[in-house]
């Protein structure tokens, strides 16, 4: 007994002196290690690597940039299954212990000593994975070992156990770019975390062990076998019952790569708000946590790209067939090699013919014939596989050929029928004013082997299609505040990013002629029943060439009145109206409008559009017109925030148009916001009856095509510059300003007018974006007045003279009154420089 009881007494004093001897190594670890160790508290305020991510005005996601995607989420957002899942796969005690678990930590120094130095699997928590991703570095030794236990401990002095976990969900990578449970199961499922099943959520948990071993796309099988033992374990902790357990360890892989999918395609704003953030922020732009809202409206941008890939389409199409993308294909990825190297060997041996005779003698029994879809067409599917997709327009590989149908397979492996009113379009394209005879057969399109594009119809059936070779842009502005509601600046984006609506300076045309208009109107030099002589005129260009401008039919109306000359869009009337006004000062009305002074050219062509602007330039030179007169200016960043509670950064501060605002108002208030008032440059009553000289250009003029819309509120002029290299239509009504442009980027021509080309992409958009809004037209000004005039003279008519028609005037610029008899008319010309006013002398 007394042995007994000396041995137990040195038992026991054994595991004091180790229990005493493991405090004191803890305390002199703690002593030695805690000077160099990170300060734990800077993790509550720690901010993760986040991706910039750009949107619209009403949240629907535009554009992600940066090499991390993550989606942070906070710990009450994460469902209990997740929790459960990830708990059975790394630390199924986690919210007992305080940071470190005994048993994983014997084991982990049972390996320490095996090893001799180095730790495998590590015994860590949670606790010491989040200290280890946040404040260490990733090395596997027994110091980094101690330092992530200390931390641990401490960390759970100062963290919550969900401040914690919340850390640990939102750091770890997942495999394919994605960090954190949020975007794991964007990239791998293409849902949200919330709408993920038992079985998803068990694959994701699975991930953090070895995202590369266990990862359901690059090894399935390893995959499996870890999610499945993650659901064993949930039942045997009682997360999960014996059903839920059997029906999710059945359910079949469905993991996916999805990339960061945009909810609205609006790849060239996404783009300015890239160069916006790196050029603000520079790098930290891409991890940084920035959100940027844009101006853009949701339901405008699908509406702006789809019609103008739909008028683009509609163009190319009228211009007939250029021939497919690529001819010939092998099918096999066998019959490409041996091409390859046979070009490769035709090339080093074309000085030997007889060398090149034998080959071509190969090349031909080589040769095989497409019959049917049989057989290897591997290589085909490679091809679609890296031709993408343009606008509505699908990759396909021409199957048959035959008769009046082709067979075409698509990159879904599927076999589309094209049917001869899909296919009959497809005249030859000679040049851009001429196209070859009509195709008697699909075999004279394109033949097996070629790859050509191919779109769906409304009606479900496909028509053969190409991609466009003309380019275009679609500016929609809010007239009242100068907001950029969508913007399409190219047929695709993945076929070009060149932003043609802030990039591109064009000719700007006809359309440039309502702001020659305006200076006079505004001037009250002019009204618009003020009557110019449209007749030849010879000048001086600038050089030693005589400038003799034309109208686009050739022909001259003689003495015409300024709404009939801007409605018939007579070039020589506006070069006239010009002449009379003086250069220099109608260049200070169009600096003053908002015009760069710099960019316009200090002649006479100025009044037939010669200046070089930007799509978006002319947006906002319209949507002054629109808004009655106020300068505002175009803007697409709304605000910018930073990090999980979006920290205003910056905020947009425009100035407004304000049609009610007193002369000495200097702020109002557009939907609970308040803004600055933006500057008038013209009077109220000029731009009234601009508007409706505009409005004649619809109802009688080149527009006539928008009376399509049955609408009263809308105007617009058209506008196609010199060899028809570009096509224009600007028109507004109170709530949008809308620009569309068609050119080619090498400024060859079009061989269209602006309404054959643009005016059709503008009423496209705007039916479809007016669409349920009540016509909205602009109250008249108290000092406009109705007169009637003489239609010959533009003078004003008494009461006692029948006839005429009736005309808008500011009522203190009206014209003088028709005499009862006109004795004579001159025309107020001295030679060639003459203004060609005309005046009634008696």
């Amino acid at each position: 007994m007394k042995f007994l009881r000396t041995l137990v007494f040195s038992a026991l004093w054994l595991l004091v002196s180790l229990a005493t001897a493991s405090v004191l190594a803890v305390v002199g670890a703690a002593l030695y290690f805690a000077p160099g160790l990170p300060d734990v508290r800077q993790l509550e305020d720690f901010e993760l690597q986040t991706p910039l991510r750009i949107f619209t005005r009403d949240g629907k996601l535009i554009g992600e940039f940066g090499e991390e995607r993550r989606l942070p989420v906070e710990f009450d957002e994460i469902p209990q299954g997740m929790v459960q899942a990830l708990l059975a796969a790394e630390d199924s005690s986690y919210f007992d212990h305080h940071g470190v678990d005994p048993k994983g930590l014997a084991r982990a120094a049972v390996e320490l000593v095996a090893s001799g130095g180095a730790i495998q699997s590590g015994g860590s928590t949670i606790t010491m994975q989040v200290a280890r991703n946040y404040l260490l570095t990733l090395d596997r030794t027994y110091i980094r070992k101690v330092r992530e236990i200390l931390l641990s401990l401490e960390m759970e002095q100062i963290l919550s156990k969900e401040d914690i976990f919340e850390l640990y969900v939102n750091k770890i990578f997942l495999g394919h770019r994605s960090y954190g449970i949020a975007a794991a199961a964007e990239v791998y499922y293409d849902r949200p975390l919330a709408e993920l099943t038992l079985a998803e959520q068990a694959m994701i948990a699975g991930l953090p062990k070895a995202p590369s071993t266990f990862n359901p796309l690059a090894n399935a099988e390893r995959a499996l076998i870890r999610r499945n033992w993650i659901l064993y374990r949930m039942r045997d902790l009682g997360f999960i019952d014996q059903a839920a357990y059997e029906e999710a360890v059945q359910a079949p892989i469905t993991a996916r790569r999805h990339v960061a999918k945009a909810e609205v395609r609006a790849d060239y704003v996404a783009e300015m708000a890239r160069q916006f953030a790196t050029e603000r922020f520079g790098d930290k732009a891409y991890t940084g946590g920035y959100r940027i809202t844009t101006t853009l409206d949701s339901k405008l941008q699908p509406m702006a790209r789809q019609a103008l890939a739909n008028g683009l389409i509609a163009y190319d199409t009228r211009h007939g067939w250029r021939g497919p993308e690529q001819t010939d294909i092998p099918r096999s990825i066998a019959e490409a090699q041996e091409r390859t190297e046979r070009q490769g060997l035709e090339e080093e041996l074309s000085e030997s013919p007889e060398v090149m005779q034998t080959a071509r003698r190969a090349a031909e029994r080589s040769q095989t014939t497409v019959e049917g879809i049989e057989g290897d067409v591997s290589n085909w599917l490679q091809v679609l596989e890296r031709t993408p997709e343009l606008g509505p327009l699908q990759p396909a590989i021409v199957v048959e050929s035959e008769g009046r149908e082709m067979r075409v397979l698509t990159s879904d492996k599927e076999i589309k029928t094209l049917d001869w009113d899909g296919l009959d379009w497809a005249r030859p394209y000679l040049s851009a004013r001429s196209r070859g005879a009509a195709p008697n057969s699909a075999a004279d399109i394109a033949a097996p082997g070629s790859l050509v594009r191919i779109m769906q119809r409304e009606d479900g059936s496909w028509r053969l299609s190409q991609q466009p070779d003309a380019q275009g842009s679609l500016v929609v502005m809010d007239p009242r505040t100068g907001a950029i509601l969508a913007l399409q600046a190219g047929f695709d984006f993945d076929a070009s990013k060149f932003n043609r609506a802030v990039q591109a300076r064009r000719q700007s045309g006809s359309i440039f002629k309502p702001f020659i208009y305006l200076a006079g109107l505004d001037s009250g030099d002019v009204t618009p029943a003020t009557v110019i002589n449209d007749a030849p005129v010879v000048m001086q260009d600038g050089s030693n060439e005589l400038w003799r401008p034309s109208n686009s039919s050739g022909d001259f109306l003689g003495p015409t009145r300024l709404r009939e000359g801007l409605a018939r869009s007579r070039n020589l009337v506006t070069i006239r109206l010009l002449q009379s006004l003086g250069l220099d000062r109608t260049l200070e009305f169009l600096d003053e409008f908002g015009f760069n002074p710099e960019r316009l050219p200090h002649g006479l062509s100025l009044a037939l559009g010669s200046a070089s602007l930007t799509p978006l330039e002319m947006t906002r030179a319209y949507a002054t017109l629109a808004n009655g007169g106020f300068r505002i200016q175009p803007w697409f960043i709304q605000r910018v925030t930073r990090g999980e509670h979006h920290s205003l950064v910056e905020k947009a501060d425009p100035k407004v148009a304000c049609r009610d605002c007193t002369s000495d108002q200097t702020t109002t208030e557009i939907d609970g916001e308040t803004y600055r008032v933006a500057p008038r440059v013209a009077a109220p009553s000029s731009v009234y009856i601009l508007r409706d000289m505009l409005r004649e250009v619809v109802e009688s003029g080149t527009a006539r095509g928008a009376l399509a819309l049955e609408r009263e509120d809308i105007v617009g002029k058209t506008g196609t510059t010199n060899d028809q290299r570009d096509a224009w239509f600007a028109g507004f009504n109170m709530d949008l300003a809308t620009t569309v442009w068609v050119g080619k980027d090498d400024n060859s021509p079009t061989a269209e007018y602006g309404s054959q080309a643009a005016l059709p992409i503008w009423v496209d958009f705007m039916g479809q974006a007016l669409d349920g809004r009540p016509e909205r037209i602009p109250e008249r000004p108290e000092d406009v007045v109705e007169r009637r005039v003489d239609p010959d003279t533009g003078r004003l008519l008494r009461d006692d003279q029948g006839g005429g028609i009736t005309e808008l005037f500011r009522a203190d610029h009206l014209p003088g009154y028709q005499p009862r008899r006109v004795e004579r008319e001159v025309e107020q010309e001295s030679g060639s420089q003459g203004t060609g006013i005309y005046e009634a002398i008696f």
